[in-house]
């Protein structure tokens, strides 16, 4: 079956019970999900301009999920980029959306309050 890029997500975390409940959560709500275990294993991986979204950890093991974002943006034409992270701290939030994350959320998270943000940034108009 085809991926359908409008409800195809991409998801980045290095905690694979984290990754694995992401992607229950977003399959159980009718994405398709590809998940990733680094920054560097998304980029290798190709699949990024077929995604509404990516979701990233903060904290990887070698490229940061800003890191990962800055990478994104100096390449063009990426999907939205949702940062999450369990190493919240002042002022992290800012930095996060001045480097482009379109949206930010400390774990633990609600499911609901992540599916709207992936909702909301697939209504977008104008997604790069």
């Amino acid at each position: 079956m085809a991926m359908d890029s409008a409800r195809r997500v991409l998801v980045v975390d290095d905690d694979i019970g984290m990754r694995e409940g992401i992607e229950s959560l977003l399959e159980a709500a009718g994405f398709e999900t590809t998940t990733y275990a680094s920054g560097e294993a998304l980029l290798a991986g190709g699949a990024i301009d077929s995604a509404v979204c990516i979701i990233s950890d903060f904290k990887l093991p070698a490229m940061s999920g800003l890191d990962l974002l800055t990478e994104l943006r100096a390449r063009g034409g990426h999907p939205p980029v949702i940062v999450i992270t369990a190493h919240d701290a002042p002022g992290l939030r800012e930095i996060a959306e001045r480097k482009g994350a379109a949206a930010y959320f400390s774990k633990p998270f609600a499911g609901s309050v992540l599916l709207a943000a992936i909702e909301s940034v697939a209504r977008s108009p104008g997604r790069t």
